[in-house]
């Protein structure tokens, strides 16, 4: 199905008398502007005019292409979680089911100037997604009004994916029993980051792998090591996996909890090392390869994902305040994102791809499953 028909299902918030452009045409100029570089409502309606010949190649756009006010007061306008319903129904034709074992990392992402200090609430968008991070893909997100409440909107995004097979892996933050719960019930399993939120748990990680009057033994333990000659940098990553689950503070409140482990991170950057630890509690046996696996791909979400949407579609700068629009908004660029990395007709960049979809039409045609 063309990403056109799927906007078809989103409700059009305005009157009828209003209704003067199609919503699922607005929505595909937007979404095929950001495709070929644009970031902003302006730029959108730009874009539009000078690409109206080709975009009435599979739209009927009667009325032309609406004004960027147009277009800014009706993304201000659709409720975000039928358009969060859509993409998921999108991801979930273009990716029927994901592999086994396949790592999802949950994180969040604020963007910073979508607040205004001026209006009493109006804190900046903090976006908590879901992200496959071996496909490099956004599988459904959710908006908060502030980072502390990741706590609750995690459950309530996992339960809407699809995850039966997958590990899940989130930040400490995160790291709930209720949300190792949903995530068991989900039939996915988890690797949760330990931090200073649980003191005692993490002490009793910390004082159970590393108590050097009495050492325990680890289960597995597994190493791997990166060299980048050309910046003098080397990375050894070692993690030991446990099953000596009593041990731990609480153990028992948190769901089908099978492990614990301990990553160590030793870099040397020239002459100058550091070294950090990590501690994590998990649902899968202590297989320290597949734990240190899962814990190195989230580490991905933050190349990948965040410093994407920041540097390639200027998320970060992005001044949308108005309504819904910049969560809106920042649905269309996860869209192009994915279709950017669904395509393998050509080795480049994200840059490089939006430069293409500006350059030549067949191109972002072929991505949008549409005849021109």
């Amino acid at each position: 199905m063309p990403l056109t028909q799927v906007f078809v299902s989103i409700s059009d918030p305005r009157s009828a008398r209003h209704k003067r452009h199609d919503l699922s045409e607005l929505l595909t100029v937007a979404v095929c502007a950001v495709l070929s570089g644009v970031d902003d409502f302006v730029d959108i309606e730009l874009w539009g005019e000078a690409k109206i010949e080709w975009l009435r190649g599979f739209m009927k756009l009667e009325h032309g292409i609406p004004s960027h006010d147009t277009v800014g007061r009706v993304f201000g306008m659709i409720a975000p979680e039928e358009f969060e319903a859509a993409f998921r129904r999108w991801v979930g034709m273009v990716i029927p089911a994901l592999a086994q074992d396949t790592v999802v990392a949950i994180d969040g992402k604020t963007s910073r100037r979508s607040g205004d200090k001026g209006k009493a609430g109006a804190s900046p968008l903090h976006m908590v997604s879901a992200f496959a991070a071996g496909m490099g893909l956004v599988l459904g997100q959710s908006a908060t009004a502030e980072k502390s409440n990741e706590i609750t909107a995690i459950p309530e995004l996992l339960a809407k994916l699809a995850l039966e097979g997958c590990v899940v892996t989130i930040d400490a933050m995160g790291t709930q029993t209720k949300i190792a719960h949903t995530i068991r019930e989900r039939g996915a399993h988890y690797v949760l980051c330990v931090k200073d939120n649980h003191p005692k748990l993490l002490d009793s990680i910390m004082l159970a792998g590393f108590d050097t009057r009495e050492p325990l033994k680890p289960t597995s333990t597994h190493e791997d090591k990166t060299d980048t000659p050309g910046h003098g940098r080397t990375e050894i990553r070692r993690c030991w996996a446990f099953e000596a689950i009593d041990l731990l503070y609480q153990s028992k409140d948190w769901k089908d909890v099978a492990s614990f482990a301990v990553v160590e991170r030793v870099r040397t950057v020239g002459e100058h090392t550091s070294t950090e630890r990590a501690y994590y509690l998990s649902s899968l046996p202590p297989d320290a390869a597949r734990i240190a696996r899962a814990v190195r791909s989230h580490w991905e979400v933050e190349n990948r994902l965040h410093w994407c949407l920041d540097v390639q579609f200027n998320d970060d700068q992005s001044r949308v305040r108005s309504g819904y629009a910049a969560h809106n908004l920042a649905i269309v660029r996860h869209i192009v994102m994915n279709l950017l990395r669904l395509d393998t007709t050509r080795k480049a960049s994200i840059k490089s791809k939006r430069m293409l979809a500006a350059s030549i039409d067949e191109f972002p045609a072929g991505l949008l499953g549409v005849m021109t």
